[in-house]
């Protein structure tokens, strides 16, 4: 029993590791890109972690991408850090809420659809559905929690973000889950 919880406090330990070092290279990247796309990619680790380690490491890898996002936008001023932050102007619990929920599920949906359809259809599947999960978790609480905010113009900012940070997260998310959790799963046995 110690020896697992070692090992789980390890795994955890490394995946964070990764994230942190994906926050910090996209944050540099994204900000020279000269495109409007901006994909996440923290959320990736989190989703191989699901897979690879089951539910409860990945929705507490989840948890650390939502404490990552709460902190950057509490450090970092953007328009939008109050959807994310409740320690900046106007961010609310609900802004808690937005960061963390869909985060910790992203370490949960995966491991099960993986589960549900053991084959590389299933891989991929659960790389695009963990990524999905954010995007639908976060604009649907945006949606429902601050609404108000944006007098009723939050459809079409909405739509922008789906349309173009969703799918292309969603096909590397798919793309990254089917190349590195084989290898990963091979290593663990």
């Amino acid at each position: 029993m110690k020896t697992r919880k070692s090992s789980d406090v390890a795994t955890i330990a490394i995946f964070f590791a990764v994230m942190l070092v994906i926050h910090f290279l996209t944050s540099i990247v994204f900000n020279l890109w000269p495109v409007p796309i901006k994909p996440t990619l923290v959320h990736l680790p989190v989703i191989v972690a699901s897979i690879v380690y089951g539910p409860r490491i990945g929705a507490i890898l989840g948890g650390l991408m939502g404490i990552i996002s709460v902190v950057t936008n509490t450090v970092v001023l953007l328009p939008t850090s109050y959807l994310f932050s409740p320690f900046v102007e106007n961010g609310t619990i609900a802004s808690l809420i937005i960061a963390m929920v869909p985060r910790i599920l992203i370490g949960v949906t995966p491991y099960f659809i993986y589960k549900w359809l053991r084959n590389k259809i299933g891989l991929t599947l659960a790389g695009a559905v963990g990524s999905m999960t954010n995007t639908i978790f976060v604009l649907g609480g945006i949606f429902l929690l601050f609404s108000s905010v944006y007098d009723g113009n939050i459809k079409a900012l909405l739509a922008v973000v789906f349309g173009a940070n969703a799918l292309v997260e969603m096909l590397i998310s798919a793309i990254v889950t089917l190349l590195i959790v084989p290898s990963l799963l091979k290593i663990k046995k």
